[in-house]
């Protein structure tokens, strides 16, 4: 690896202050140095004392520049056809991604001061394409630039060459020229498309006579690709070796998880697979790290709701519930607190199901079940730890819920979730998993219930002013002046959807001494919801109609869904 001659200080001294590198080494690689003017990095590597990954890291962190593992990245046909080969490998740098909306090309570099290969990039490009670099091996890219330029890397390309081309299938899983192989090249395509097009979760789902693959954009469904079946066998070995699952086990259900960096940033796929009268199904959750941990003030709550919000977050014990079904955003939400309060001077520890999103400063868990490691054992054991904070990824029992209220009770902030329809249904859904009222009372500090709702396009979101039923939904009398309402129409920037991302609408219940007085007597919801109200309390219906009217979602995404038929 060569030295950018931008960094701070020798690189000998940088590997010998943290521990990598003796005094005797360096001496040892100075004195070969002298011999054959090389680059004191590549001497290291070659002498056998440091690894190339353990110095791309030691120059990335002393020169503040993300480092990356070529290993495990994914990389856009669209950059390589940007830069020839000839030229990257002069220069052992490697288009990764370009980014046409940000005109945007990224690089990996072994040598982030090599001024004229960057210029000579520029040369080949269009006007106004800005370059960004990361930092990886020189052999790293020399192997890459082998592996990826002369295979076809998109998808058409691929399923072209597996149409009109002869396939060793049973090199398929191998670690040997692996890209040679067609299939290899069209699953890392298609995992780079989804995460491309913020797809959340992708979908291979065997048929009797073709394969369905969807991706779940948006929260929505949506068919990408139907292949012919003789694909999927090939495309599941393949995926199981990434995942780290049984290849030979094929009736069993099994769970495996993928790194890949795409787009210069480190994604995470937690696969699934289920069998099926057809052959496995496979699904992928894409958690993305770059985009899970989201600000506070970002998620979008109204004023009063964000102070109702840092309120039940300054109580220094008791429990906070965030609900929803699964995909609200409610992981999303927990990250987004824990990131607001996270400080040296306080003590977070996690219990997930899995880690989704690594945090500095945060002690996170993942629960075993093969360590017999479930979220009540592992409350115990992290009660143990001097916690300030705890997070438990979800209360489904009794026993899990008599641990989480007992850690609140013995002065702790506990987060966790719960799937119920509302917040004020987590009081009866609490009472139904055993916990007594009497515990409840003066415990719960409050509860987020969540949804996510499609977010209208900007481009083409067409205005219209509210018909009669639209107003008597807003809680407007139908004589009054109809506000302007949007609907969806749909372009190229949506992929002609009409919606563009998501965003949360939210009620917050923040418990206080009277209606812990009305939990501890058993008081119906309907008592609960009533006395809410009274003090300020605004519904999923409430909030989501209030993004309905700023322009940010239709009507129609709204009530696909939140219930809006007692308001009719």
């Amino acid at each position: 690896m060569s030295i950018p001659a931008l960094q701070r200080r020798p690189l000998g001294q940088i590997l010998i202050s943290e521990g990598i590198l003796s005094e005797d080494q360096l001496r040892i690689a100075l004195l070969e140095q002298m011999k054959s003017n090389q680059p004191i990095g590549k001497l290291l590597i070659s002498l056998g004392f440091v690894s190339e990954a353990t110095l791309r890291e030691a120059l990335s962190e002393n020169l503040g520049k993300q480092a990356i593992d070529l290993h495990h990245a994914a990389v856009d046909p669209q950059a390589l056809a940007l830069v020839p080969r000839e030229l990257a490998k002069r220069h052992r740098l490697l288009p990764l991604d370009y980014d046409a909306a940000a005109r945007r090309l990224t690089l990996a570099v072994a040598d982030i001061a090599d001024i004229v290969g960057f210029d000579r990039v520029r040369a080949q490009l269009p006007d106004e394409i800005e370059l960004d670099t990361l930092l990886a091996g020189e052999s790293e890219i020399d192997r890459a630039i082998d592996q990826y330029y002369g295979y076809e890397l998109s998808i058409d390309g691929i399923l072209t060459e597996i149409e009109t081309g002869e396939i060793d299938w049973k090199s398929v899983g191998a670690t040997n020229d692996e890209y040679s192989q067609p299939v290899v090249r069209l699953v890392d395509a298609i995992l780079t498309d989804a995460v491309k097009r913020e797809a959340s979760d992708i979908h291979f789902e065997p048929e009797a006579n073709f394969l369905r693959i969807r991706y779940r954009i948006d929260g929505m469904l949506r068919q990408i690709r139907a292949l012919h079946k003789s694909y999927w066998p090939a495309m599941t070995v393949r995926i199981k070796v990434m995942s780290g699952m049984n290849i030979a086990e094929m009736r069993a259900p099994q769970d495996g998880r993928i790194g890949l960096t795409v787009s210069g940033r480190q994604i995470d796929f937690r696969v699934a697979s289920q069998p099926t009268i057809h052959g496995e199904n496979l699904v992928l959750r894409v958690l993305d790290r770059h985009k899970g941990i989201v600000p506070l003030e970002a998620l979008g709550l109204a004023e009063e709701q964000l102070h109702q919000l840092k309120l039940m977050i300054a109580r220094p014990e008791g429990i906070i519930l965030v609900t929803g079904p699964t995909g609200s955003g409610k992981t999303t939400t927990l990250y987004s607190v824990l990131n607001h309060i996270n400080a040296e001077g306080i003590h977070i520890m996690t219990l997930e199901d899995p880690v989704e999103y690594p945090m500095a400063l945060v002690r996170q868990t993942s629960v075993a079940e093969s360590a017999k490691l479930d979220f009540a054992n592992g409350i115990r054991s992290m009660m143990r730890q001097d916690p300030d904070v705890i997070l438990v990824g979800e209360v489904r029992d009794a026993e899990t819920a008599e641990m989480a209220f007992r850690a609140a009770m013995t002065g702790h902030q506990v987060y966790t979730t719960l799937h119920t329809n509302s917040a004020i249904g987590v009081i009866p859904r609490l009472l139904d998993i055993g916990v007594l009222p009497d515990i409840m009372a003066g415990n719960i500090i409050g509860v987020v219930a969540q949804r996510l709702v499609r977010r209208l396009c900007e481009h083409c979101k067409s205005p219209h002013a509210a018909e009669a039923h639209e107003a008597h939904l807003l809680g407007l009398p139908t004589e009054a002046s109809r506000p302007l309402l949007y609907r969806a129409t749909g372009c190229e920037h949506c992929d002609f959807q009409g919606y563009r991302g998501r965003l949360a609408i939210m009620e917050l219940l923040r418990i206080d001494s009277h209606l812990d007085e009305l939990i501890a007597r058993r008081a119906t919801a309907h008592e609960i919801r009533t006395r809410a109200i009274q003090k300020g309390f605004r519904t999923l219906a409430d909030d989501g109609l209030r993004r309905v009217l700023d322009g940010s979602t239709s009507l129609d995404e709204l009530a696909r869904v939140v219930d809006l038929t007692d308001r009719m």
